[in-house]
């Protein structure tokens, strides 16, 4: 690739050159002479011999394929050659060579820099600006950028830097090696930079210029061989590698720091020093340290993102320093990229290969600044200088650089580089506006292929239309899925994938791993890729389908767990994607609680076989989202051989499936309430006799309601300790069971609102835990064989007569304490739940018969999504709900406190007019009166 060569005290060529001229000389002579004999022809043949065999050694010794760390010595050539002349050529010819090769020896002078040196003219001024809008913008983004910076990692001037800790020390045994590279085109000074750097207060361990396709080549390599360094190595080809060129050599360095340095930069005499001590430190060692930096630009009002070029716009961002703007800095600045210079630590330069660039044209200071924050969590730093003392400072010619910031303003080169910033900021790249200013976004979605696009398509469209909600997708790109692919999937224009707008985020992770069939280059690109995303936008809930690539899956956790703002991952089966679009209706706040439930199904079963089948086949039958949703088979002594085989083989691939069995019968009441106990403040329980039948939307209605009132932060719901998936006909609890239709009921706010019931459900409802735990120890003191001892008499209840049932308790338990439960209210009474009546071990069938009229207890099931039912779509807000007592009458939340307040008959005394009993919710204990 490359050719290396040493500097040369030997002149071995000119040596040639005159032997040959004097030669030729002493020919023309000889000719003239009349005595020339046979012997003359022989030492003619001869000597063009021994020239022969010299060329050849200087040939080898010009290869580039020798290394020529040391100097050679061809002392041996010459020798030969010098005994064959002796032998062959005449001592009067000799004697003439020997004259005039002394002669051209004489004229030969050592090369030195003032020899071959030349000087950059720079003929113009430091710009200034004199736009007092410009002005005002930039030094008005400056301040703002170093107060955000002074505030959130805090900034040190040059001195302050200099007293911090570093494992560098310039006069200890610690000292760095530091390998400097130069890369030269046109530009004339190569002088400059050596000079500089051979007068640094700390050396340098080694200086490679680097001159790749520049016309200039011998000329800077003249320069190279007359500073006579053996530190100083030049290395040329043919080939422009252009930018990245300079980067892959200084992966061959064994040095420990490295600083690259473009032609334009004419570092102070203490840079070295400097930069070493500050890379040293604990804070900036693993970072990259420059003198010349940018600030990629900030939004726009109109929620777009300008050129980087863009004139006269303060987010267009900063270049820093900037002279023209009178912006210096006087502390050290973290900035999105550096220009000219790179001091960093040689095992950070390979970073910048960990991805194929954008473009090999332009941009591998963006490149690398991306790729080290990416990979490294590395950021891109500007040392500050002192202004009264030159040799500090990066950069003692900014004109220069200025000339080199200046001259990328041709159009199609500004247009690559604005895309590749914006493509840096779209997969990940926290810019320091992204640090500034976090987004917080609903929902980020995730689709590793064009038919996960398609899947997630309806719930993304929702929450995109929902007022006040705000979702983006990011697509795999490449291979996997690109992103015009996903555009055209989405309906969406394919100018998405290229305007600079929050939407659409093609990661590129196709690009990434090219041929490569690795899991690691799918997971490494996804997650880093992710992980910045989520950092810049702080979405609720990343949302993905269930089925997605395992290794996908996995990227995408770390993901979200990395975030402290506390990012839910949601995995939705692809069925299921367009039956929760209510999850966009749901508050910001109650997204994060997503996967925080855990809901489990507790069977009560025994011997019917028949009403278990249909009951397990509903369930199997759900929707379940995803979740882990454990079942539990509770079965009493006698159950039967049937029921037994049927919960043996029943195969449940939403969760652990439990059987119990009681060794002594224990009846109905003992059967449900021992049935579950929670195991956490997040365990809700199901309780489903086996004669129930669900619908294929229950489970959804049970997350919906528990997120929108139970999971938000932003809704205080105490007395909530149950959720009903069946909404009943009949007014249970007064002696003539009159009939009672709630759409009827509830007409005048809204037919289908659902509403909070004094009465909980036996006929299928979710229950929780802290309630639940307080039901276990309030059944416990109250519990007597015979129900007339039972110290609780609600006026005009017939539950009062009750014996040999769990949910009296229950009921007395809730009249008391001003609990409810959540109802759902469709038409014709349409339910998530309905119970088939079917006579079993704890209901004779004969009262059956004679006592229960099916019709007043069998529902229909919803079959369809609830959601079109609800009230404007969706489930209202908990204070506009009404809610009942236990005879179905109209009365607040807080009038329900106080009838059983006023009751006076829980099991501690408490004022019956302004107080209730509170327990510990842990234990289910009571524990002390309370106002409510």
């Amino acid at each position: 690739m490359t050719g290396l060569a040493r500097n040369q005290s030997a002149r071995s060529g000119d040596y040639l050159e005159g032997m040959l001229n004097d030669y030729v000389g002493g020919k023309a002579k000889l000719k003239a002479h009349k005595s020339t004999s046979a012997r003359l022809v022989t030492a003619l043949t001869c000597l063009q011999f021994a020239f022969a065999v010299y060329a050849t050694f200087l040939l080898y010794y010009m290869s580039p394929s020798i290394d020529l760390r040391t100097k050679p010595d061809f002392a041996w050539a010459t020798k030969i050659a010098q005994q064959w002349k002796d032998f062959i050529i005449p001592p009067h010819i000799l004697n003439h060579y020997q004259v005039s090769s002394s002669l051209v020896g004489a004229e030969i002078q050592p090369i030195t820099p003032s020899n071959v040196c030349e000087q950059e003219k720079i003929d113009f001024m430091q710009k200034k600006s004199n736009d007092a809008q410009m002005i005002k913008l930039k030094t008005e983004l400056y301040k703002e950028l170093l107060d955000f910076q002074s505030k959130s990692i805090g900034t040190e001037t040059l001195a302050q830097l200099m007293a911090m800790k570093s494992k560098w020390d310039l006069k200890g045994p610690n000292r760095p090696k530091i390998t400097v590279i130069l890369n030269h085109f046109k530009r004339k000074t190569l002088c400059a930079q050596l000079d500089t750097l051979l007068e640094q207060t700390l050396p340098f361990h080694h200086v490679w210029v680097l001159s790749f396709g520049s016309p200039n080549e011998l000329s800077l390599k003249r320069i190279v061989d007359s500073y006579n360094d053996s530190r100083i190595s030049f290395i040329s080809s043919s080939y422009d590698f252009k930018y990245y060129g300079r980067f892959q050599m200084a992966l061959q360095t064994e040095a420990d720091l490295v600083y690259i340095l473009d032609d334009d930069m004419i570092p102070g005499k203490k840079m070295l020093q400097i930069l070493s001590h500050v890379a040293g430190t604990e804070k900036y060692k693993n970072a990259v340290l420059g003198s010349i930096g940018r600030i990629l630009p900030f939004r726009q009002k109109d929620f777009t993102f300008p050129s980087y070029r863009k004139f006269r716009s303060k987010e267009a961002g900063l270049y820093l320093p900037d002279p023209a703007y009178d912006i210096t800095l006087d502390k050290i600045v973290q900035v999105d990229f550096l220009s000219s210079s790179w001091f960093l630590s040689a095992e950070l330069v390979k970073t910048l290969f960990i991805e194929t660039p954008f473009t090999f044209s332009t941009g591998e200071d963006l490149h690398l600044s991306y790729q080290l924050q990416k990979y490294r969590n590395a950021g891109s730093f500007v040392l500050p200088v002192d202004p009264n003392d030159k040799e500090t400072w990066g950069d003692s010619e900014h004109r220069l650089a200025y000339v080199s910031e200046t001259t990328v303003i041709f159009k199609d080169i500004v247009q690559v580089r604005d895309d590749q910033w914006w493509k840096a900021l779209s997969t990940g790249y926290i810019t320091q506006w992204a640090a500034m200013y976090p987004q917080k976004i609903d929902a980020l979605f995730y689709a590793h292929s064009v038919d996960e696009v398609k899947a997630l398509a309806p719930l993304l469209e929702k929450f995109r239309s929902t007022v006040g909600k705000k979702a983006y997708i990011a697509v795999s790109g490449g291979n996997y899925c690109a992103c015009e692919d996903a555009a055209t999937a989405l309906k969406w224009p394919q100018l998405v994938c290229k305007e600079r707008r929050f939407k659409i985020f093609d990661l590129a992770v196709g690009a990434l791993s090219g041929v490569s069939n690795s899991e690691v280059v799918v997971l490494q690109g996804v997650y880093s890729s992710m992980k910045g995303l989520i950092k810049i936008h702080n979405p609720r809930v990343v949302i993905t389908v269930a089925d997605i690539d395992p290794n996908v899956k996995k990227a995408l956790k770390m993901a979200t767990e990395t975030n402290l703002n506390a990012t839910t991952l949601v995995l939705l089966p692809r069925p299921s994607i367009p039956k929760v679009l209510w999850m966009a209706d749901l508050r910001t706040t109650a997204l994060p609680n997503w996967n925080r439930m855990r809901i489990s199904i507790n069977i009560i079963t025994q011997n019917r076989v028949h009403s278990l089948t249909r009951l397990l086949k509903s369930l199997s039958d759900a929707y379940y989202l995803g979740d882990e949703v454990p079942i539990s088979f509770n079965m009493d002594s006698k159950v039967d051989e049937a029921t037994i085989r049927l919960v043996s083989s029943f195969e449940w691939p939403h969760g652990p499936k439990t059987l119990k069995r009681r060794i002594i019968q224990g009846g109905l009441i003992r059967a449900v309430s021992e049935s579950w106990y929670p195991s956490s403040d997040d365990d809700f329980g199901v309780l489903l006799e086996d004669d129930i039948e669900v619908s294929p939307y229950y489970y959804l209605w049970i997350k919906y309601a528990l997120l929108a009132y139970h999971y938000d932060p932003q809704v205080s719901l105490p007395e909530l300790s149950s959720i009903s998936l069946y909404t009943p006909r009949l007014v249970e609890v007064v002696k003539e069971r009159p009939k009672w239709n709630p759409t009827e009921f509830f007409k005048k706010i809204h037919p289908n609102t659902p509403y909070f019931h004094q009465l909980p459900c036996s006929w299928g409802a979710v229950f929780f835990p802290k309630q639940w735990r307080e039901f276990y120890v309030y059944m416990n003191m109250r519990f007597t064989e015979d129900a007339k001892k039972n110290p609780v008499q609600i006026p005009r209840s017939r539950t009062n007569g009750w014996q040999a049932s769990w949910k009296k308790f229950l009921i007395d338990m809730m009249y008391l304490r001003g609990y409810v439960t959540l109802y759902p209210n469709f038409p014709n009474q349409a339910s998530f739940s309905t119970n088939h009546m079917e006579p079993g071990a704890h209901i004779s069938a004969k009262d059956n018969v004679l006592k229960h009229d099916k019709s007043d207890f069998e529902v229909p099931l919803l079959k369809e999504d609830f959601r079109n039912f609800l009230p404007g779509g969706k489930l209202p807000p908990a204070s506009r709900l009404p809610s009942l007592n236990l005879f179905n009458q109209p009365v607040s939340l807080k009038g329900l406190k106080a009838a059983g307040a006023k009751l006076g008959q829980d099991v501690i005394g408490c004022n019956n007019a302004t107080e209730i009993v509170m327990v510990d919710h842990q234990t289910g204990l009571p524990s002390r009166c309370a106002k409510f």
